[in-house]
């Protein structure tokens, strides 16, 4: 069986739950949510602004992810449904003095070329754009990895769609397959890398992390297993991210082999270090207990400026909802939960701007219980959290669930994958924006 919008794991469904009300790849909520409890802290006059919203046509529907903001100011981004072959779309957005205009450069049309973009787009050094689909691609329709860049004709229309490539079509006995929500990244010498949540070479394999180098080539650089190994981690949904030495780190979904799911474990951070030969050696940090510091992370991890690792944590339940973390690197890894939510999945991870703000979003609770936009600030050690914005569920959108973005001039962008426009059964989702705020990128 391969995932599909509405069936994303041959688990139990009772382990796994799917937001079949969006058709979108999200924890499903089962009770109605009260109010977020946070700090209160007087916010400056920053204003929040719906740029864009999908109509479910040739333009998309439904964002699973955040924008890329290209040095230009260009926001790149995909959606899971519509596009000219209803399998998702890959856009740009350009702010052209009087609005936003959207551009369709790609729609997915399935299954040979791919179908259903849930990771947003990475900006390559050629300037080209690279990322995945959950699905499509060869014969096995496990998901792709692709790249997208202008014809090299000339265009003679208002609308030009760009070229997509295959880099690979993931096979589900080798090297991994369905990518989930993490973006590709690149390291120095072009080698692109990425995660993918099912697949690798070892029997019950759950996910690989994975490396395409320049001349194309794939290589897997670890393999997760399953529950039956014990304390490794697997599942992993985010992309990885680099260290200056070269190390990759990222989250596994389930795994660790604490509390949660009849012993399997809630979760991990991992660390991969290159060695000789080529193979990579898997350290685990962090093994979540579904207690106070959280469980199954989803978000890419960040780093900061000393090396500290930063995450978020979508909750095991309602009643114990996500949290948001840090990982110190100060003679060995230290664990702080930073902030417990009182009802928010802040299932994107968060980003950090030059003050060191962190801002994400979650995809429920706030004012409406359909999400909102948080910012957390830190004072000798405590860190206290704003609420942005609330989403009303109308025309600005509602469930938010792909991360956040500055721009140079420090305005926050972020999308929705539901409401707005409601030629979609629930709404097809929109690309908002902030200004006006304190910290900058």
């Amino acid at each position: 069986m391969k995932y599909d919008l509405t069936s994303l794991s041959e688990r139990d469904p009772h382990r796994f739950k799917v937001n079949y009300r969006v058709r979108t790849i999200a924890v499903v909520l089962t009770a109605v949510l009260g109010l977020a409890h946070f700090t209160a802290r007087s916010a400056p006059a920053q204003q929040f602004h719906t740029i864009y919203s999908f109509t479910g046509g040739n333009d998309g529907g439904n964002p699973l992810a955040g924008v890329t903001v290209a040095a230009s100011g260009v926001l790149y981004g995909t959606t899971i449904s519509g596009g000219a072959g209803s399998h998702g779309t890959v856009y740009s957005l350009k702010n052209r003095g009087s609005g936003w205009t959207l551009d369709p450069l790609y729609g997915f049309s399935g299954p040979n070329d791919g179908a259903y973009p849930y990771a947003g787009v990475t900006i390559g050094p050629s300037g080209a754009l690279y990322g995945t689909t959950l699905n499509g691609g060869g014969s096995n329709g496990e998901g792709t990895v692709f790249k997208l860049q202008p014809s090299a004709n000339f265009c003679r229309t208002v609308l030009c769609g760009w070229n997509e490539t295959f880099l690979y079509e993931f096979q589900t006995d080798n090297n991994g397959a369905n990518p989930l929500a993490g973006n590709v990244i690149f390291d120095q010498a072009g080698n692109l890398y990425g995660t993918a949540s099912k697949g690798g070479n070892e029997l019950g394999g759950e996910g690989t992390v994975y490396q395409i180098n320049a001349s194309g080539s794939v290589n897997v650089l670890y393999n997760f297993c399953c529950a039956e190994r014990g304390n490794d981690g697997y599942y992993p949904w985010a992309g990885v991210t680099f260290d200056a030495a070269g190390n990759l780190y990222g989250t596994t979904f389930y795994g660790g082999g604490q509390g949660c799911y009849n012993g399997e474990g809630c979760g991990t951070v991992f660390e991969l270090t290159p060695s000789a030969g080529g193979r990579w050696t898997e350290t685990i940090l962090y093994r979540f207990t579904g207690g106070n510091d959280g469980a199954n992370p989803q978000g890419t991890l960040i780093r900061d400026s000393s090396g500290n690792l930063y995450g978020t944590t979508d909750g095991q339940s309602i009643s114990n909802p996500g949290t948001v973390f840090m990982l110190s690197h100060s003679n060995g890894w230290v664990f702080t939960s930073i902030y417990n939510f009182s009802s928010c999945s802040p299932n994107s991870g968060v980003t950090m701007d030059a003050a060191g703000n962190l801002y994400g979003v979650c995809s429920h609770g706030g004012a409406f219980t359909k999400g909102y936009v948080f910012e957390l600030t830190n004072s000798d050690g405590t860190w206290s959290l704003t609420d942005l914005y609330d989403f009303t569920g109308g025309g600005d959108g509602y469930d938010p669930l792909g991360s956040v973005a500055f721009d140079s001039s420090g305005n926050l962008f972020g999308t929705a994958s539901s409401g707005g426009n409601q030629g979609c059964e629930f709404g097809c989702g929109t690309v908002w924006e902030i200004t006006g705020l304190r910290g900058r990128p």
